[in-house]
């Protein structure tokens, strides 16, 4: 990993949030979607907005589908390779998260160029780049304004056959869960933006949320898979939540198994947390059931947002050894079986 280096001004500093920890609060994304036009009139749109999946699914044959996707965010770190490195990573992530291959993709680029140079501007968009070179695809156009604070992401376009799609909400009673990344990028953002963020943390934060989710596309051709999600901005808990509610089942979730961020713990036990950690919870804590006199830090960091974080994914139990295993050995050191699929009403359950 290169030296980190900053702009000047600081990214973040221009910017009041970070990541994928600028998203809406769920419940207000809620608020706003209740009275929008339904998509299932569409017979052809196989994944709308009805479940809060990750992409879009257009079939356009009888084996093609194409998935359609955004994501962009405001800065999460101040050097601007990285910044575009893990937008870019989280902009793709959405279509390895429905099961597809990404094929291309579009700039959105947002920036204050009254206080940031064209250079720095230059390296964000190189390092955006430079994700999308390394999952095989071009940068193929995109669109450009001057803005108050600085805005990267994508617009992806990916394909996949319709056998091979895989929503959020087909999790089955059984199943067994695996994250296939660490938790704890919030916390680590809360931490580098108070300088309290080792030289490791950081080198570790950037390698996470810069490998890319592309384990999502082997998983889907495996019929013992049978839902899939990316972990991001609402949280482990928020994320789970929306495949509790769209498969019609409880997740269980064990505490002990679910892999974190070596600092992350510590960090989040000394009050390092971002705002919307408390902006999830407070919009999905009801549907939460957490051990008794479980510490607050505990539920901060289940809630933390994930910037480009891990597949969550829901497979046969008596298969999920295996795929944790070739998943771990694909180039995800902390995949881990984190749970279970029980019967019963869409809520998450944490032992």
């Amino acid at each position: 990993m290169q030296p980190m280096t900053r702009s000047v001004p600081s990214l973040t500093s221009l910017a009041h949030g970070g990541g994928c920890g600028c998203k809406l609060a769920p419940s207000v994304l809620q608020q706003l979607l209740a009275d929008q036009p339904a998509t299932a009139a569409f017979a052809q749109l196989l994944v709308g907005t009805e479940t809060g999946d990750d992409a879009a699914v257009w079939q356009v044959s009888e084996d093609l589908c194409v998935i359609a996707t955004t994501d962009f965010f405001m800065p999460i770190v101040d050097d601007p390779r990285d910044f575009g490195r893990i937008a870019a990573a989280n902009a793709l992530s959405d279509v390895y998260a429905m099961g597809g291959k990404p094929v291309m993709a579009l700039a959105i680029l947002g920036m204050p160029l009254d206080k940031l140079s064209v250079s720095v501007v230059r390296e964000i968009l190189q390092g955006g780049a430079s994700i999308c070179a390394e999952a095989g695809i071009p940068v193929a156009g995109g669109h450009s304004i001057d803005a108050p604070e600085p805005i990267y992401g994508l617009a992806v376009v990916g394909l996949c056959r319709p056998d091979e799609i895989r929503r959020n909400s087909g999790a089955r009673a059984g199943d067994a869960l695996i994250l296939t990344k660490g938790i704890g990028v919030g916390v680590y953002s809360a931490a580098l933006k108070k300088g309290a963020l080792s030289d490791a943390g950081y080198a570790e934060m950037v390698a996470s949320t810069t490998l890319l989710n592309r384990a999502g596309t082997a998983l889907a051709r495996k019929s013992a898979v049978h839902a899939i999600t990316d972990v991001t901005g609402f949280g482990l808990l928020g994320h789970a939540l929306e495949m509790a509610r769209g498969s019609g089942a409880t997740l269980n979730i064990d505490f002990e198994r679910v892999p974190f961020l070596k600092e992350s713990i510590a960090l989040v036990e000394s009050g390092y947390a971002t705002g919307a950690s408390g902006r999830n919870w407070a919009s999905y804590g009801e549907e939460i059931v957490l051990p008794p006199n479980a510490p607050n830090w505990q539920r901060t960091i289940l809630t933390d947002p994930q910037t480009s974080g891990g597949l969550l994914v829901a497979c046969s139990s008596e298969c999920a050894e295996a795929i944790c295993t070739s998943t771990e050995a694909a180039g995800y050191p902390l995949a881990r079986i984190i749970g279970s699929v029980s019967a019963g009403e869409p809520i998450i359950r944490v032992t």
